[in-house]
């Protein structure tokens, strides 16, 4: 299949309005976790040395340490790897499984005696851009990000650029990428942020990447140099039910690992309708002291093991508390009116309730106060009347603790009708015909105008008079014959 016809026209189209959910109207905050021991709280350390977790509907942020620093991603860069793929051939699991890549050698050099992680791949083999995928974020696998580099763009550098206009399209500002596998470069950089950003608009556009990032493991299709297959597992421990880091609320996405990264993670987690997504960057390699003491204490715990996990340990415990401790506060209820204001050209000088048109609340700690909300309101420059009921009349803005939230329109809770025209105008003025109620009421108060009117007794007084002043006039000629 010719992989040129597959490819999509440069950049993404959907990415700036699915992304401002999480840019505009966001609620930011860096609360202070807790872990719960022996029904004892404390707070909780974290082992990363930058860590950003986001509500992954709303974009509310309850964790940003160092979100912003410009950082080594290690196969974190694999995510972004990943998202070229989807851009170019589209999300379409068979379409995926039916185009096939492969490379020569010059896409394994790199990779001898590196010590970095590979699937196995051999050079020249066609191997399908599902399975690529799968070897990719599944076990980090180095020769299938090389495969995918060289069999879409020919080289590294080539894909390099088109991971970084795939970056600044969703706005990863603080990101370039020099390679597709992420081993060290000196300019090969990201921040938690960015990859949350990336995460968020994988997870939502692509359900192949969801589905892929939250296999524990997988068996590759039969290839001609590998008739079974071959056999991958996750390289994240909180998806396999059988490791002392299992976590059964995530689903996946992706761990990093280099000596000049330390231990990196992307994961999120979903539990009972709430979806947290968590990246942190710069966890410890090696054991520390406290660990030694606690694998004396339980050598059959996670921490009894040569290595410990301090990423995985990192989001297992911002998961434990953001589960547990948040909660929803509604800080604006639909229907809630909120001022009152005068409408100009209406009857009796009326003035018209306006109400939020929708609800807003937030995820926040049970154990926290919640700060009062600030609620500004902005009305439209004319306020007249006539005005229906549900008409737009405003804008609510709400922040909290100095943090804007979001805008609710402000809407009318009652019909004001026009006041009557009371201008006098030069010439005859055609009226609209009135309805068959409104036409009885007016027959109504004519007569009853008719009635109380002096007119028909001056009339009537007019004629009396006329009528005896003729009868005068003929007595009068009477008597004169009469002589």
């Amino acid at each position: 299949m010719n992989i040129k016809i597959l490819r999509k026209a440069f950049g993404i189209l959907t990415a700036g309005a699915l992304m401002s959910l999480y840019s505009i109207g966001a609620l930011a905050y860096d609360f202070t976790p807790y872990a719960v021991n022996g029904g004892d709280r404390e707070e909780l350390t974290l082992f990363s040395e930058a860590a950003y977790m986001v509500d992954m509907d709303t974009g509310e942020v309850f964790i940003d340490r160092g979100a912003d620093e410009e950082r080594v991603p290690a196969s974190l860069t694999k995510i972004v790897t990943a998202l070229v793929v989807l851009e170019d051939l589209g999300g379409d699991e068979e379409v995926l499984k039916n185009t096939f890549l492969s490379a020569g050698e010059e896409a394994f050099y790199e990779l001898y005696d590196s010590g970095a992680a590979v699937a196995g791949i051999m050079a020249y083999e066609e191997v399908s851009c599902y399975d690529l995928l799968a070897a990719l974020l599944i076990p980090s696998a180095c020769d299938a990000a090389n495969v995918i580099a060289y069999g879409l763009y020919g080289s590294p550098e080539a894909f390099a650029e088109r991971m970084d206009q795939v970056a600044g399209s969703l706005g990863m500002d603080h990101s370039h990428f020099t390679n597709a596998h992420g081993l060290w470069d000196d300019d090969h950089y990201s921040s938690c942020r960015d990859m949350a950003a990336a995460c968020l608009y994988a997870l939502e556009t692509y359900p192949v990447f969801a589905e892929l990032t939250s296999m524990a493991d997988y068996t590759m299709s039969p290839t001609d140099m590998h008739q079974e297959g071959i056999y991958i597992s996750n390289t994240n421990y909180m998806l396999d039910s059988y490791s002392g880091y299992y976590y059964p609320a995530c689903k996946g996405i992706k761990t990093g690992t280099l000596d000049t990264a330390g231990r990196c993670l992307a994961s999120y987690a979903v539990e009972d309708g709430r979806r947290f997504l968590t990246v942190t960057m710069g966890a410890p390699m090696e054991k520390t002291g406290e660990d030694y003491e606690k694998g004396s204490e339980d050598p059959y715990s996670v921490y009894g093991e040569p290595v410990v996990y301090h990423n995985l340990l990192d989001h297992i415990g911002l998961y434990d508390w953001a589960l547990s401790s948040m909660e929803e506060r509604t800080l604006i209820s639909a229907g809630d009116s909120l001022t009152v204001v005068m409408v100009e050209g209406s009857a009796d000088s009326a003035a018209v309730s306006l109400a939020a048109q929708e609800s807003y609340s937030l995820l926040w700690p049970s154990d926290q106060l919640l700060p009062e909300p600030e609620k500004v309101i902005e009305l439209n420059d004319e306020i007249s009347a006539p005005i229906k009921k549900g008409q737009r009349l405003g804008t609510l803005k709400v922040s909290c603790a100095g943090e804007m939230g979001t805008e609710i329109p402000l809407v009318a809770m009652e019909d004001i009708d026009r006041a009557a025209d009371t201008e006098v105008t030069s010439g005859p003025e055609e009226k609209a015909p009135l309805p068959e109620s409104a036409e009885g009421e007016k027959e109504e108060n004519d007569e009853k105008e008719k009635s109380s009117s002096p007119l028909p007794w001056v009339l009537g007084l007019c004629a009396l008079t006329c009528v005896s002043a003729g009868a005068v006039s003929i007595l009068r000629e009477k008597r004169k014959s009469g002589k």
